[in-house]
């Protein structure tokens, strides 16, 4: 079964809309090494329209110029790129296409394939929809060490969704590389029992 590795810069207020207005000033080796994480083992990108159009519109690009991220550019021009909107799209980059049919149905067969892990990237409503399908793996969250108190955050009203921490690091720039995944089975308790864990004074 191939796993589902999503990633998302998000704020301290959970804020993760536009955050290439609020966080590049964190960015270090650090971060990119941790971003690299999420995309070294995938062959396939799965990705919203909107994230599709800012890679689209950079990576081939980057490409071409050869510069330092060009190997980079390359690995995700190789990747399979499946895309998930209700528009009909037209694609100039390679290895590019439209999602077919359900997203969740789809994805399930997609993770019974045969291949390498499938990451994401941004693509927010999509982490949403696959984080209560079950269907992500792990959860690969970029907390800034900033309120942006404004914009789409990751997770609405809606049912609780209980995840377990699989590796914590704190970045030099105060950045924490926070990794989850589903919680099988979260824990239980109430009030009269967590009273009795405190100490007798």
């Amino acid at each position: 079964m191939r796993k589902i590795i999503a990633g998302l810069f998000i704020s301290l207020d959970g804020v993760v809309d536009e955050p290439g207005d609020w966080h590049f000033p964190y960015f270090n080796d650090e971060m990119g090494r941790a971003v690299d994480a999420t995309i070294v083992t995938a062959d396939t990108l799965l990705l919203g329209r909107k994230t599709y159009d800012s890679f689209a519109g950079a990576w081939p690009e980057r490409e071409l110029e050869g510069g330092e991220d060009a190997d980079f550019a390359k690995r995700l021009g190789d990747a399979r790129k499946i895309v998930a909107s209700r528009q009909q799209l037209e694609f100039s980059w390679r290895n590019s296409e439209l999602l077919q049919g359900d997203l969740v149905e789809f994805v399930t067969a997609l993770k019974s394939e045969s291949g390498g892990d499938i990451s994401m990237s941004g693509s927010v409503s999509i982490v949403r929809q696959l984080l209560e399908a079950g269907l992500i793996d792990e959860l690969h969250l970029l907390v800034h060490p900033i309120a942006v108190r404004k914009g789409m955050r990751l997770f609405e009203d809606g049912k609780t969704i209980p995840l377990k921490l699989l590796r914590s690091e704190t970045f030099e720039t105060g950045v924490l590389n926070l990794v989850y995944a589903p919680e099988v089975a979260p824990p239980t308790g109430t009030y009269e029992e967590a009273k009795q864990q405190l100490p007798n004074v």
